[in-house]
């Protein structure tokens, strides 16, 4: 007799006996298992992603710094350190530079006119080089500057002269003198010592002058001539004036259309007078020709094609020469007694004056050339040097541009107070 299986009891589904126990109870025991591992790994794993963020971070600070750092020093501190120019151990930098052309600027916003930073800054240096070739030759020329020439100097541009007669006490004139001296440098900006400095330069480049001028003598080949003058970029067309005098008086044609030089040589109808070489650099190939190139001088009574130069258009006809004739100077006027000087008539005082001029120019023609060769016997021997690119300029202009005045300011007109 077959008995009935009694009903088996219930498993829990957590008893090992459970189909699947076995299992779920290893799956349970994993995680417990991993479960002080895990953290452990990441936490070292964000541990490491913040050390790159923080390296990373540093990298970029640290580029940022590093531009900045290198702008700063090519924008601020490099350029004011950089070479300009060297006259054997006399050092020039930008920054003295830019100091200078600051001074033009006060000087000139004295005089209401302004620099011209398109050309100013090569000049500038230039002129600066070639005070510094002057201070160092002038002892060796046999003249110098002494702080008493310097302080006489200022004292004739701002101490006042009383009229001849009347008694004035010293005091006061040495009063009005430190008052008309500290308004000036008050109104240019300038400093006692930058403008004794531009003083002592006037009065070496006179000394110069001087020294060339004796040099000359009382005597020179010259010839005759008349011109018309143009401007460069004036409304009158050179070849048709040149086409004019073909068939139209000189003088009449040049006293409708010729334009003033800086310096005016001819009289209205162009008449200049008598010309010796080297007054006029760009016309001396035209006066006097030039074997070197091969070319002849105008003949007498020829009229030139129009002649471009810096200073203008020139159209030139050679009168009569050449011919050796005297060239008068201040020299010659000095020596002149007061009754020999009131004994002349309008006529010879205007052919005086005129030969002054002429002396006067000659004598700076010869004192730029001297400055010329002394530069290229600079740079031939090695004690000079000249350090301007389109970099550094731009960069001077920009530093000047950043004091230039905004508005104009009026001032004494120029040949006052300050100013030879």
């Amino acid at each position: 007799m077959v008995f009935p299986r009694p009903p088996e009891a219930p498993v829990p589904p957590d008893s090992p006996a459970a189909p699947g126990g076995r299992r779920r109870r290893r799956r349970r025991q994993q995680p417990a298992t991993d479960s002080g591992v895990a953290p452990a790994v990441r936490r070292e794993q964000e541990r490491r992603r913040q050390r790159i963020a923080i390296i990373i971070g540093a990298i970029l600070i640290a580029a940022v710094f590093a531009i900045v750092a290198v702008g700063w020093y090519r924008e601020f501190y490099q350029p004011p350190r950089t070479l300009a120019g060297q006259i054997r151990d006399v050092r020039f930098t930008m920054g003295d530079l830019v100091a200078r052309i600051r001074v033009l600027q006060g000087l000139n916003r004295y005089q209401g006119g302004r620099v011209d930073l398109s050309t100013v800054p090569f000049q500038y240096l230039q002129e600066m080089l070639r005070a510094e070739i002057l201070r160092q030759a002038a002892p060796g020329l046999g003249f110098s500057v002494t702080v008493e020439d310097i302080d006489e100097e200022l004292r004739r541009r701002f101490r006042p002269t009383p009229p001849e007669g009347q008694e004035v006490d010293a005091g006061q004139l040495d009063q009005e003198y430190d008052n008309a001296f500290a308004q000036f440098r008050t109104a240019t900006g300038l400093s006692e010592e930058e403008y004794r400095v531009l003083v002592e330069e006037e009065l070496l480049r006179v000394q110069l002058s001087l020294f060339i001028d004796a040099g000359i003598p009382e005597k020179l080949e010259q010839v005759e001539v008349e011109w018309i003058r143009l401007e460069l970029d004036g409304p009158v067309a050179p070849e048709d004036v040149r086409s004019r005098l073909t068939r139209e008086d000189f003088g009449v044609v040049a006293a409708e259309v010729s334009a003033p030089a800086r310096q005016n040589y001819a009289d209205p109808e162009g008449y200049v007078g008598w010309v010796p070489q080297g007054v006029f650099p760009d016309l001396d190939h035209l006066l006097y020709g030039n074997p070197d190139r091969n070319i002849s001088p105008l003949p007498v009574g020829e009229i030139s094609e129009p002649t471009y130069t810096q200073d203008g258009v020139y159209i030139v006809r050679k009168i009569s020469g050449p011919q050796e004739r005297p060239l008068r100077g201040f020299a010659a006027v000095i020596a002149m007694d007061e009754a020999d000087l009131d004994a002349l008539t309008p006529e010879e005082q205007e052919e005086l004056n005129r030969e002054i001029r002429i002396r006067g120019s000659l004598a700076q023609a010869r004192v730029n050339q001297w400055f010329d060769d002394q530069m290229a016997q600079g740079s031939a021997d090695d004690w000079l040097t000249i350090n301007f690119d389109s970099e550094v300029y731009a960069w001077v202009a920009d530093q000047v541009q950043l004091s230039a005045p905004r508005v104009d300011q009026p001032g004494p007109p120029v040949g006052g107070p300050g100013f030879p």
